[in-house]
This record gives C-alpha cells, structure tokens and sequence, in this order.
C-alpha cells in the first residue's frame, strides 16, 4: 500500500522530466521499442490526463448533486487513460477504444428502481480495454452487474449497507505489521469449513495466500505482495483504513474496484444526462433508499477514485505488475 493524502500526491507526477523517466522505465520493463521516444511524446499526455481528471473532481467538489456523476465520471475516465498511458504508448490506436464500453437501459420503465438497473459489458470499448491492459481481464463481453451488486462491492458502503438494509457486506480484518487475521465468523457465510474456505479462496485470489497459524477465532495469513490490487477478493476501505472480506460469494468479489467505480459512475452520469425526470425527483423527493445510498456513494468516489488510481500508477513505478 502506497501512502496517499490527497491530490498532492500526484504532483512528483506533474514533471515533465520526471515523468518521462517514469514512463521510460514502465515501458522498458514491457520490453516495449523505443522506450525513450515514446516517453518522451507521452510524458506530456500523461501529464495533462492527470491534470484534466483532476479539474474535473475539483469541479465535482463545487457543483450541485444533479451535475455531480457527469463531473466525477469523466474526471474517472481521464484518470484512466492516464493509466493506460503507462502500458500502451500507442493508445488510442483506434476509434474502438474511445467509446464507454458499457451500456445500459435506453429508456428506463416504469417505477423504476436504481438499485435493480444494470450495466452491461461491451465487446469494445474504454471498459474492457483497461480491464484487459490494466488488470489483465479478458473475455468479459455480455457481463451484466446492477447497481445494487456493484454498491456491495464497495467496502466503505458496508456500514450504510447494515444501518438501512440491516445487512452488512463487508467483514473488517484486523493487520498487525505484515499478519492479516480474519474472523471465522465468515466461515458461516460462507457455510462452509475452515479448510474448503480456504482452499475456496486460493482459488479465487490474484495472490498467493500464505496461511499461518490459526487460533480459535481468527485465521491468520500473509501476502507476499500486499497491493490494494493483489489481495483481491479483499479490499481496502479508506475510510477507516482498514481491510476487508466480502461476507457475500460472487463473481464480482474478483473485479477490481477501480472498475466497479467505473460502471457506477457510467450509469449515473448516463442517469443525470438523459433520465431528468426521474433524476430530479430522486434528488428533490428523496422518496426511498436510492437517493442516500447515490449521495453516500458519489462523496466517497470523489476521495477513493484518485486514491485507487495513484495506487495503480505507484505499483507501477514499483514494477510490481
């Protein structure tokens, strides 16, 4: 985990000579041709990516809610290929590339409900281009997600998640130095033993597991390299900075939150531009859950969105990809 405090974070970034040896290096440990000439023609994209992204969430900090997810999601975006940059020098290389990748209901129906609307994953596109040059996924055409499974995929939600739906989706794991300890009690909603949870979750990590002694409450473990993104399917709440273990099995568990910010942030920017009567009376009516668990969310995506892509941009200076 690299440390962050806020968008001073990036300003060794906003150096064109430093940022060209940033790039140098993440291209030659690619193995990438003319590692030097590309970082040198892409030192300043990278740099005006940064800065444009960030406009975008200062900008976010001083709107109004109904204009708030447009802000923020393309502050994401910029964010992003800035991201991309530190891999694919040649990006874009076609117009393919540059559309949201993802889509979602045209025209919404009636009684609506946010929390049952989806997402749906597209063959080409900005979303699975970065899923597959970011985090190494391929093949994800036609996946859907809703807006209440992607919501339970945020660690920071899971106290709101048990105050309004009684249900928590988030267990905390306690970290003393370089030792993980996770309470059993997963085990129960996992209804499974201690050994098929465990055997069950070296199946589904990124990283390699290595489990210490247990003791009657907690199972104890380490990773070898414990980056925000390797340790999936835990994730880190900054919040209270703490980690955390889904209470829930499911095929997002696995998908980095980088990307589940991105899917929420596309439905809700699409929700703000082309659904305002729906959206305005969400946000002047307030008349379920929708409108507590959209505003929670879009205050903490505008700390956590930078926040996970410095990681990205750290591990990469780190090589640890």
């Amino acid at each position: 985990m690299f440390t962050y405090t806020n968008w001073n974070s990036f300003l060794p970034f906003f150096s064109a000579n430093s940022t060209q040896d940033y790039l140098k290096t993440c291209y030659q440990q690619r193995n990438l041709e003319n590692a030097e000439i590309s970082s040198y023609e892409k030192s300043y994209p990278f740099i005006y990516y940064l800065e444009h992204g960030q406009i975008y969430y200062k900008q976010a900090e001083l709107a109004p809610l109904i204009i708030q997810p447009i802000l923020l999601f393309y502050g994401l975006v910029h964010l992003i290929k800035a991201c991309i940059l530190t891999i694919d020098p040649n990006y874009p290389e076609t117009t393919s590339v540059l559309a949201h990748g993802v889509s979602t209901r045209k025209k919404k129906k009636q009684q609506y409900q946010f929390f049952q609307d989806e997402v749906k994953i597209q063959k080409s596109g900005l979303f699975p281009y970065m899923a597959e040059k970011m985090f190494h996924m391929k093949q994800l055409e036609g996946e859907k997600a809703s807006m209440e499974e992607l919501l339970m995929q945020i660690p920071e939600l899971s106290t709101f998640f048990s105050r309004l739906e009684g249900k928590s989706t988030f267990i905390p794991i306690k970290k003393q130095q370089d030792t993980f300890s996770l309470s059993k009690c997963i085990l129960d909603q996992y209804h499974m033993t201690e050994s098929r949870f465990i055997d069950y979750w070296k199946t589904k990590s990124i990283s390699e597991i290595l489990i210490e002694d247990s003791d009657q409450d907690f199972i104890n473990f380490k990773y070898p390299h414990s980056h925000i993104d390797n340790i999936l399917p835990i994730k880190f709440s900054l919040e209270d900075s703490q980690y955390a273990f889904p209470l829930k099995k499911g095929t997002l568990n696995n998908i980095p939150e980088l990307l589940i910010h991105y899917l929420l942030l596309y439905n809700l920017s699409m929700i703000a531009r082309y659904e305002t009567e729906w959206w305005s009376e969400i946000i002047k009516m307030m008349p379920n859950r929708d409108y507590p668990f959209i505003q929670t969310f879009l205050n903490m995506t505008s700390k956590k969105g930078p926040f996970l892509i410095y990681q990205f941009l750290m591990k990469e200076r780190q090589l640890l990809c």
